[in-house]
């Protein structure tokens, strides 16, 4: 090749070059996205399990949510009070009381203190057993299925099954919600997690069907109530509920309860 020709290949490759550098230089400023400091700063400080317990879809979400004041600085519930004071100087404002939650499996009824309608052989989902006779084998049709479908679902390891029922292990909690979507019988709920007195059941069944069922049972026989100092204990659809605004932890529900489900 001519000393010419490789002049202008050259020529030609330059030119080329730089009409595609003045041409991305351009795109990008044309099309540049403004990002958002406040926003980039608070998603630095999210715990990143993007575990979708604050109601948005991942921390990004939430961070971006954050920034334009649309959720509060707290609402993370992995990252809990210490993570909220963070957001809450870069945001410049006061965090607020934040409460930490969590898991609590209002059932109790194991292998031992509960009965079954029938021997259960098939695929081990507790989602899968709604559509089997009765929603699964346990007699109380409002009982923990044991199979582990929360446990699938809980990205800290903080629930497991032990006996045949669901157990949450309140120091591993982080209250982000999976294990309540989980389940198909609607057992978890979140609860402080100063909370003193809980009732470890959900059966709405009126008080000779559970104990047939199970031994551990609500029965709704109001003892809780009635020896509550404080007016604490609720009483709705023959079962006990505690309102832990109202509950001083004195215990006298516990100690009265025949069936021991008040834990």
């Amino acid at each position: 090749m001519s000393m010419t020709g490789i002049l202008t290949a050259t020529l030609v490759v330059g030119a080329v070059g730089l009409f595609v550098g003045l041409f991305l230089g351009i795109a990008g400023i044309q099309f540049k996205v403004e990002v958002d400091e406040k926003e980039e700063a608070v998603l630095g400080v999210l715990p990143g399990n993007n575990c979708g317990g604050c109601g948005y879809a991942g921390c990004s979400g939430l961070a971006s949510a954050i920034a334009k004041g649309e959720a509060p600085v707290n609402a993370c519930p992995v990252g809990g009070e210490k993570v909220g004071n963070q957001i809450a100087q870069i945001m410049g404002v006061e965090a607020g009381d934040s409460v930490r939650q969590v898991a609590f499996v209002r059932c109790m009824g194991d292998k031992e203190r509960t009965r079954l309608d029938y021997d259960y052989s098939g695929i081990e989902d507790c989602r899968m057993l709604a559509f089997v006779p009765g929603g699964g084998p346990k007699s109380c049709n409002d009982g923990c299925l044991g199979f582990g479908s929360c446990v699938k679902e809980c990205p800290f390891d903080a629930i497991h099954v032990v006996n045949g029922v669901a157990v949450v292990d309140k120091e591993m909690c982080k209250a982000c919600g999976k294990c309540i979507a989980a389940c198909p019988k609607n057992l978890i709920t979140l609860i402080p997690y100063s909370a003193k007195h809980v009732v470890a059941c959900s059966s709405k069944e009126k008080g000779p069907v559970t104990i047939k069922a199970c031994d551990v049972g609500c029965i709704a026989c109001q003892l809780c109530k009635k020896n509550c100092p404080v007016d604490a204990v609720i009483i709705e659809d023959f079962h006990a509920a505690i309102d832990q605004e109202k509950c001083i932890g004195c215990g006298a529900c516990k100690e009265k309860c025949p069936k021991k489900v008040i834990v």
